[in-house]
């Protein structure tokens, strides 16, 4: 969701943003069937996401310098919009990001002085109290921690107000390369915690359809920091709760085509009804790239890039793949899988021996430095198709919304 830095946040604040202002927009529609309209969506930054969030009506990349203005509003202009209630308890220190019809603030408990999120969505459409309503049946459902929490919320005619966890530890990409030392070991702890939040939400019928690096944020900044599933603007629940132990081949299904293009599973490419085993595929596309700093598919078309994930076409070959083992290669090729019904649901994934041992007979070779120069190669390439104004949505990384 893009929210740029600013002098009055540090890093981890600005990065909760991402995950956080996912009420700015309209839902995917399977709450109630409905189509919405797509251009509701705040758009969101990132490694592996360049501006484009709206699909298909993208946005160019000069957003950012906009949103990165809208972050520095005094306090006093937005601090009349919250409820005493509010107030009451928290004290409203910064505006860190806003979306169509919600912004985030960050927030300090008047009694126990812990910083918090609030969420202020206002209720003025019907649109927005759609929205309000899916995305808050999901989060006061969730209780894990592997996923972000709900802390409390405050509910006026008007307005509704969202207080939240506020996770200052940075994205899971930023953790990757400040660590410099990086090894299969390190992918694998966090990995486990991320199949540990999604194999959560499954068992609860949630499945979150945007998971992506942008949307796992650290806690706090030490190394045993939890590692969070965010933003569920494109979660749903699929109606009824999934058994414990079933694969890819559950009876219930979603139909709607939405999710960041490079980390949909093919059966949303087709437009065929999917299951929770999108989410699989997504952390299939999380683990390429947590050990390589690389996508595996990735193209400026996005209907050639449909058309690789399609073909399941994508290789081991660059650095630093000759020295990651085979275990971990096998791993991905399970997720990756483009038969639904053959992915490994998250239960299933915690078991591989990859995971169980903790890449414990794998190569400790440092992957950090071909990481952190293949996400460099990367930046530099979006961001040359942002200064030759090349829109959003042609380049690799938007998110869509269909």
């Amino acid at each position: 969701m893009g929210c740029g830095t600013s002098k009055v946040l540090p890093k981890g604040c600005v990065s909760v943003v991402r995950s956080l202002v996912a009420l700015s927009g309209a839902p995917c529609g399977d709450h109630h069937g409905g189509n919405h309209d797509p251009k509701k969506k705040l758009d969101k930054g990132g490694w592996f996401s360049t501006k484009g969030k709206n699909f298909p009506s993208d946005k160019s990349c000069g957003d950012k310098q906009q949103q990165q203005q809208q972050q520095q509003v005094p306090p006093e202009t937005y601090k009349d919009k919250f409820d005493a209630r509010v107030t009451t308890r928290y004290d409203i220190k910064a505006l860190i990001g806003r979306g169509s019809f919600s912004r985030v603030v960050r927030a300090e408990h008047r009694t126990s002085r812990r910083p918090y999120a609030i969420k202020l969505m206002e209720l003025e459409t019907p649109q927005a109290r759609e929205v309000c309503a899916a995305e808050l049946a999901v989060l006061r459902r969730v209780n894990h921690d592997n996923v972000i929490r709900l802390v409390e919320v405050f509910q006026g005619q008007r307005r509704v107000y969202a207080v939240l966890e506020l996770a200052t530890g940075g994205e899971l990409l930023d953790r990757v390369v400040s660590k410099g030392h990086y090894t299969e070991q390190d992918a694998t702890r966090a990995l486990r915690m991320v199949l540990a939040g999604v194999g959560y939400l499954h068992s609860l019928g949630i499945t979150h359809r945007d998971l992506k690096p942008e949307n796992l944020l650290y806690y706090h900044p030490g190394a045993d920091s939890r590692l969070l599933v965010t933003d569920f603007g494109l979660a749903t629940f699929s109606g009824s709760e999934l058994p414990r132990g079933t694969g890819g081949s559950s009876t219930w299904s979603l139909r709607t085509t939405c999710g960041t293009p490079e980390y949909m599973a093919p059966e949303v490419v087709l437009r065929r009804p999917y299951s929770y085993a999108v989410d699989m595929w997504a952390v299939g596309v999380i683990a390429y790239i947590v050990l390589s700093g690389s996508m595996p598919f990735e193209d400026d078309s996005r209907r050639r890039l449909y058309r690789s994930i399609l073909r399941g076409k994508y290789s081991f070959h660059r650095e630093p793949w000759p020295s990651v083992s085979k275990p971990a290669k096998d791993f991905i090729r399970g997720l990756l899988e483009p038969d639904p019904a053959r992915r490994p649901n998250a239960e299933r994934a915690l078991r591989h021996p990859w995971l169980v041992t903790m890449a414990a007979g794998s190569s400790s070779r440092n992957l950090g430095r071909s990481i952190s120069q293949n996400l460099r190669q990367r930046a530099s390439r979006n961001s040359s198709r942002c200064h030759s104004g090349t829109a959003a949505g042609s380049a690799p990384g938007g998110a869509a919304r269909l």
